[in-house]
């Protein structure tokens, strides 16, 4: 099952008990001007790459699983209930060390 966009006050449950790794989807949770909330499913072995930077600050919550982020050309693995947070527009490599869970949020530079 899908989840919805959020609105404003709406609880949203990004780990529903019902769900298997194989069945969860990436979704994205809500995007406006001033931010973004991605619940971004990596199963083990798979990789996201950011190679063209993101320019606002990106915040990386780990809720099921084991995922490794590679920034700098340091790798930060990041175990269930851990979270990581980047300045913009610093390239970064998601990976699944194990079938993972991740809130990825990404805040918006305010326009010049």
């Amino acid at each position: 099952m899908a989840i919805p966009h959020a609105f404003p006050g709406m609880p949203v449950n990004l780990q529903p008990a019902e769900e298997s790794p194989s069945e969860a989807r990436t979704t994205a949770l809500v995007k406006n001007e001033q931010f973004e909330a991605i619940r971004l499913v990596l199963p083990r072995g798979s990789e996201v790459c950011h190679q063209q930077c993101v320019k606002g600050a990106v915040t990386v919550h780990c809720l099921r699983g084991r995922a490794a982020i590679e920034v700098g050309g340091a790798v930060h693995e990041l175990p269930a209930g851990h979270w990581l947070y980047l300045l913009g527009n610093e390239p970064h490599t998601l990976r699944g060390v194990e079938d993972s869970l991740v809130l990825l949020t990404i805040l918006f530079p305010r326009p010049s």
